[in-house]
């Protein structure tokens, strides 16, 4: 098992983004990064890992895509859903 990431269409670049965890790497058959759920199960906090990946994945997307940063919504509060206006 693993949880994966990924742009489409790629940005110029974002398969040589640095992205965490350490454990995160880019898988070419899929043009996708990839984090082992191993890495996540045995991690002293799989939430933090978890989210680490997908914070700096989603970051190097939006920075090597130059997407609109004014259009992002805020992030939830752990444990709360999040309000719709």
């Amino acid at each position: 098992p693993t949880f994966y990431a990924y742009a489409y269409p790629a940005p110029e670049g974002f398969a040589q983004a640095k992205v965490r965890p350490e454990a995160a790497s880019w898988f070419e058959p899929l043009g996708e990064f990839v984090l082992p759920y191993e890495a996540v199960r045995t991690s002293p906090d799989p939430e933090a890992t978890l989210m680490a990946f997908l914070d700096s994945t989603f970051e190097a997307a939006a920075r090597l895509g130059d997407w609109d940063r004014s259009l992002e919504c805020m992030r939830g509060l752990k444990g709360k859903p999040h309000a719709i206006d």
